[in-house]
């Protein structure tokens, strides 16, 4: 009862931050395109609650990241507030809200992780680890790609939706953040996440 409690506390502050990042962004066009995957995420999320129940960290993870695209979606990735005060306070050459996203998505490992361990018959151990891992760099990789094509097809600066802020080698960093994110993530929770998936074995996706 009370990780029901808690999930429903995860969704109404997702959904009130969606509502609020919807409310006069700095660009529409740009929000719909920022904003539009992690609603789609959240809708299949949703759709499967009742059918496939997931750990309680995986849904404050999926939750979380939810989030953060839709500030980063509200300000655009180079303008959200915070991270403009901290480059002025350390004179940073830019607005690293884009850097700290693709860093916290690394948190993602975990998730495919338990996919994988309540989907398929692999146990805990180096094969998990490294499919988890896998799965979550290509999505990285994935994600860069779609927003420069994104880009091209808004004819908008990639400065403008992707927060490269001049930075050619922009997509670089976003995936080797996202690779340290997941190597850490997975040095962090490994065991924490063992021991909440033995109540999920028993639940089996149809």
């Amino acid at each position: 009862m009370k990780k029901n409690r808690f999930h429903v506390f995860l969704f109404i502050s997702v959904i009130g931050f969606l509502i609020w990042s919807s409310i006069k962004p700095s660009h529409y066009p740009i929000w719909i395109l920022e904003v539009g995957p992690s609603v789609i995420i959240l809708i299949v999320v949703l759709s499967f609650y009742k059918k496939v129940r997931l750990t309680t960290l995986s849904y404050f993870i999926i939750a979380l990241l939810t989030i953060l695209t839709f500030i980063g979606g509200h300000y655009t990735y180079d303008d959200v507030p915070w991270f403009d005060w901290l480059q002025d306070q350390y004179d940073l050459k830019r607005n690293d809200y884009d850097r700290f996203g693709h860093f916290m998505k690394g948190l993602v490992v975990i998730v495919f992780r338990e996919i994988l361990l309540i989907k398929t018959s692999l146990t805990s151990g180096k094969w998990v680890q490294f499919l988890a891992f896998c799965m979550t760099l290509t999505v990285s990789a994935s994600y860069e790609i779609i927003e420069w094509l994104a880009a091209q097809i808004a004819r908008r600066k990639t400065k403008d939706f992707v927060g490269a802020q001049g930075d050619i080698w922009d997509a670089q960093w976003d995936m080797s953040l996202t690779l340290i994110g997941s190597i850490i993530a997975l040095w962090l929770f490994t065991r924490w996440h063992n021991r909440l998936i033995p109540d999920l074995k028993e639940k089996h996706w149809s």
